[in-house]
Parts: structure tokens; sequence; C-alpha cells
């Protein structure tokens, strides 16, 4: 990195550090405890609830084709986002630049945030419209609705457009060159990361131009199969070092709760580096699931406020822990450690070999890749909110694929300081609409216990709240569960 590049990201890190700290870190929190003390604790009493809308039958239209994607599909989706960079070179990160003890805050900041997640994707559901194929809402399309301000929801969908599929795709990007790089070693070829590129942007366009339907297809067969690869891979290591363990766990409350973090005036650090490799991973109240939760078609709001949820705790407990374990088991060297997908990569073949090494990097070439697609679906759902001019969304497309080919090329260091900062803006904004439209998601919790009280499947329509303006779905029972009542067929592959 030349000078010129190394003192624009130490201008970006400085303040987006203050202002994180002293902004976006303070309401996280905040809210995140008020809305879990509000629920009654959500994110942990209904855990079992998530499971079962897991699998629920996609109602169907008169003509019997599904509505939009289902419930499980808008799961994958939303996975496709979390899972990848985040849970693989997000985490490594945090260790290299905060210390094992940014993995409790991690684990912390998920529990908190499962409230938030419950919060902003039921809204996305309560908002929803429909369009051609399917579904599409989000925080753009509830802060219009909702709270009657359609120049908040597009300075929103603006800032989710540079994030998403422009900052994080470059991102993911990156982390495939990365991995694809230290997996060949020294015989990788200078021009490497071009090739990478060109293959990684000729895939991005084979499947976008195709539409959510193919992308929720791709994403339903790539995320669960590459995570279990990925968790088989990680599950063997900590069984190799299963007398490290414990080890393990102390250094990560040590870092957490230790004297010598207390004492070095680190520990503030440690929570922000936490708290914001925390959100790029699970993405809780960041605003970004809730455009893959409004695209299902489900029967009550809540359902996929529930299905989010459980999709922070897969993100968070099981595959970033997997991550920690990995790298933390094999005893780094964290000084000076690179941020990135380097020290998990290095971890790996130090357990298992070389071969092992190669296996990864494809793990994170297909995860890495199914987050584009993940990203890209965010973008277009809120660029569809600015306008529907089809013009303008191919030259999204092509600015997606423009941004991806370039993250290939681009310094890993600069990407992910630019990322985190954008990654407040776009946080603090969805936070506060939804801190103020979380009394509708409350009420919307209160008419899904009731109904579940009474034996009830859940079914919601728009009368039984009439005080709450802006819902433009949920017209009546028909149009929510379908011409024909739903069926509940665990087996049914249309789920």
């Amino acid at each position: 990195m030349n000078d010129a590049s190394a003192a624009v990201e130490d201008t970006i890190a400085a303040v987006g550090t203050t202002y994180w700290s002293w902004v976006v870190l303070p309401v996280v929190i905040g809210l995140g405890l008020y809305f879990t003390i509000r629920t009654g604790v959500v994110q942990f009493r209904l855990i079992p609830a998530m499971f079962r809308t897991l699998t629920d039958v996609t109602p169907r239209d008169a003509h019997g084709k599904p509505q939009s994607i289902s419930a499980f599909q808008a799961f994958t989706v939303s996975a496709a986002s979390r899972v990848g960079v985040g849970n693989i070179a997000g985490v490594a990160t945090a260790i290299a630049t905060g210390g094992p003890g940014a993995i409790f805050w991690m684990w912390t900041m998920a529990f908190i945030g499962g409230a938030s997640s419950f919060v902003e994707s039921t809204l996305g559901q309560a908002y929803k419209t429909k369009d051609t194929d399917g579904f599409r809402g989000g925080p753009a399309y509830y802060i219009t609705k909702g709270l009657r301000a359609r120049w908040a929801g597009i300075l929103f969908a603006i800032v989710l457009i540079i994030v998403f599929p422009f900052a994080f795709s470059s991102l993911q990007a990156n982390t495939i060159v990365g991995a694809v790089s230290g997996a060949v070693g020294d015989d990788a070829p200078a021009n490497l990361p071009l090739i990478l590129g060109v293959v990684i942007v000729a895939l991005t366009g084979l499947v976008i131009f195709g539409g959510i339907r193919r992308i929720a297809h791709v994403t339903q067969s790539l995320v669960p199969a590459m995570a279990l690869v990925y968790l088989v891979i990680g599950i063997v290591i900590v069984a190799l070092n299963i007398d490290q363990l414990g080890n393990v766990f102390g250094q990560i409350y040590a870092g957490a709760f230790g004297f010598q973090a207390i004492a070095g005036g680190a520990l503030g650090t440690i929570i922000l580096i936490g708290v914001q490799r925390g959100m790029f991973s699970n993405e809780a109240g960041l605003g970004s699931a809730p455009n893959a939760g409004a695209s299902a078609a489900v029967t009550h709001p809540v359902k996929q406020g529930l299905v989010q949820t459980l999709g922070v705790y897969f993100d968070t407990f099981l595959v970033c822990s997997i991550t920690a374990f990995i790298i933390l088991s094999a005893n780094p060297d964290l000084e000076g450690a690179d941020r990135g997908v380097d020290l998990t990569q290095s971890a790996v073949v130090s357990s298992l070999g070389e071969w092992a090494g190669v296996l990864l990097a494809v793990v994170i070439f297909m995860l890495a890749f199914s987050s584009i697609l993940g990203n890209y679906f965010y973008g277009e759902s809120n660029l569809e909110f600015i306008t529907e001019n089809r013009t303008a969304l191919i030259v999204y497309r092509v600015l997606v694929m423009l941004a991806v080919f370039g993250g290939a090329l681009a310094s890993a260091s600069l990407i992910w300081t630019t990322a985190d900062q954008l990654m407040g803006v776009m946080a603090l904004i969805n936070l506060v609409a939804i801190g103020l439209l979380s009394p509708v998601a409350f009420k919307l919790l209160k008419n899904y216990q009731q109904q579940r009280a009474e034996g009830k499947d859940p079914v919601f329509t728009r009368d039984q709240l009439p005080e709450v303006h802006g819902i433009e779905q949920w017209q009546d029972a028909d149009s929510v569960t379908g011409p024909v009542p739903l069926v509940r067929h665990r087996t049914d592959r249309e789920r």
C-alpha cells in the first residue's frame, strides 16, 4: 500500500472509530436491550417456534403456484449474505485486531441483536409490497409506509446499495482471491487476481440476470452444503485438538474480562471490535435481512421475524464459533497477524495439512459467491424502491459486476476499513427507524401469541390491527393463505 492509500485508510479508521464508539455502539446495545425486555426475551423464548416456522408450507396463488419464495428459501437468501466473509475472514479479523476476547462480545451481541433482528424482519414482512416476482420489502419500505418519510427511505436505500452490492461484495471477491492465492501458494501466477475476478464476474452475471427465484434456488443449494462442509472441517479440527478446548474458552473469557485488558484500557476497543464484527457477520439490526425476510410468502409477519432471528444464531453461535475454535486451538501468534482469511487458512493447514487449505478455499469461494448473490438481491430490492426503470436495473447489474471485479484486485485492508464505516451509517438509520416503529412489531407479536394460545396456525390480516397505517398486503385470509387452505406437510419440497 502506498503512502496516500495508507493516509486515506488511517483517516477513515479514525473517523469511523469515533462514530462507532460514541454514536452507533450505544444505540445498538440500548435498543437491543429495550427490544429484549419489551418482547419478553422473544429471541430465547420462541426458539422452538423458529424451527417450526422454518418448515412452513408456502402459500400459493389461484394458479397453484407459490406466491413468492418460501420461508426456508428466504432463510437461505439471508444466510447467503451472512455466511461468508463475516464468519471466516471476519472472525479472524476480530481475533487479530481485538484478541480472543472479541469473540465473547460477538456472542453477546448475537443474543441481544436477536431481538433487533426479530423486530426489523417482522416489520419487513408487515410493510412488504407485491411485484412481478413475488414480494419485496425492507427498511426503505417500512420507513416510507410506517413513518411516512419517503426521503428517509430513499436515503437508506442508497446507503444499502453502496454498502452491500458494492462494498461488501467487493470484500467477498477480495476474500476469494486471498483464499485461492493462499491455497495455491508460491505457484500462483501473477495475474491470478485478474483471472479470478473475471470468473467471479461471469458467474455472478449468469445468476443475477435470472431474478430472485434463481438466486433463491442457487443459495438454497450452496449455503447449506458449503456450511456443512465447513462445519465438518471445524469439528474435525476441534476433535483433534480437544485438549485445547478448555484453553480456547479460557482465552476468550480472559480476553473479554481479564485484568490485562481492563488495566490496559483495551476493554472498550475489544467490545467495539466484537460488536462490529458481530454485526458484519450476523447483520442483526443492520437492515439487510428484512429485505430477504420480506420476500417470503408466509401467513404472519412474526414468522419471518422468528426465522431471521434463527439465522443470527446459526451464523454466530455455530459458524463463527467454529472459526474461533479452529484459529485459537492452533495457538497462533496474534502479534501483527493479518486481517482477513489468512489466519483461518493457516490454522486449518497447520491442523490438517495442505489439502485442507485447498478444500477451505473451495468452501470460501462458494460461500463468498453466495454472499455476492445475497448482497445483489438486497441492492436490487432497494433500487426497485427508488425506481422501476429497467435501464437503471441493467446499469445497476453492470456496476455490481464492476465492483466485484475491482474487489478482486484491491487492497484487503482498505476494503475492510471502508466497509466497517459504511456499515455504521446504514445501521444507525435502520436502528432509529425500527426503534420508532417497534410498537407495531410488539402488537404483531401479541397477535401471533394469542392465535398460538388458541391452538391456531397464526394468520394475520390487516383488519386485526386497524390502527396501524401503511400496511399494503394482508388484505384478507384468502389472499394470505391462498385460495386453498394450507395443509402442513413436513416433506413438501416447496416449503
